[in-house]
């Protein structure tokens, strides 16, 4: 048995399902988002809910995402391996910043799939930054959400589309099409739809040009970091 070919199993054997392991840390942000989102119509529902801080409901999110991902790390085998050439770290931080400027400027209404929100502001009642909040919304912007998503959308997903066995499909062999359609399928998440596809596009052609997933986690983070300590210094919390 060759190491990193059949990672250990744990209470099932994840090896004859690598897509729900991918899958599952993702999973779980989204539905605890639709909790987040639903908040108001939970708030008649369970009693006391009203006296809780919605807010915090982002640590639990990304908190039992991030377990998720540590219980199922021997799984992610594509993780491995980090790129020892500068060459895709250079890629990497170029299209993080530039996913972050086209971000804040697509905002015209068509590019948007509604209108932006409210936004996650962290702020208490007078005016000072909680810094609690606002660490634990960047950190898991940041840390979490680009590695979940990266593995999800582009070495889950964007492979799936061209092979059901995924795992055996070299990155750099991702057809246009499947490449195309993993980037809208990634700027319906958000509701900026086109900067959305931008990014989605950015990170799915990064994976494919460098064919190592940790290139577009970092410019995906990098994008992430500088959204947040933009935002914090700006207070466009729509963004956020």
């Amino acid at each position: 048995m060759r190491v990193g070919k059949n990672p250990p199993s744990k209470n099932m054997d994840l090896t004859r399902h690598p897509g729900f392991a991918r899958t599952l840390p993702f999973a779980l942000f989204i539905l605890l988002l639709a909790v987040e989102l639903s908040w108001s119509n939970l708030q008649s529902l369970v009693p006391g809910l009203d006296a809780f801080d919605k807010r915090w409901v982002y640590a639990i999110k990304s908190g039992a995402a991030a377990l998720a991902l540590v219980w199922l790390w021997p799984h992610y085998t594509e993780l491995n391996q980090c790129p020892r050439q500068a060459a895709g770290w250079m890629m990497a931080v170029v299209a993080g910043i530039a996913v972050f400027v086209l971000w804040i400027n697509l905002v015209q209404p068509w590019m948007l799939l509604s209108e932006m929100g409210s936004g996650f502001d962290p702020r208490n009642e007078d005016g000072s930054t909680n810094l609690a909040l606002a660490g634990i919304r960047l950190a898991g912007s940041a840390l979490v959400v680009p590695i979940i998503e990266e593995l999800f959308w582009r070495s889950f997903i964007m492979r799936w589309l061209d092979r059901q066995d995924f795992l055996s499909l070299d990155p750099a062999r991702v057809s246009q099409k499947a490449l195309l359609i993993s980037s809208a399928l990634f700027a319906l998440e958000h509701t900026q739809w086109f900067a959305g596809f931008i990014a989605g596009y950015a990170y799915g052609w990064l994976y494919k040009k460098t064919g190592n997933v940790w290139v577009p986690i970092v410019a995906h983070a990098l994008t992430n970091a500088t959204l947040g300590i933009w935002v914090l210094n700006t207070g466009h919390w729509q963004f956020w």
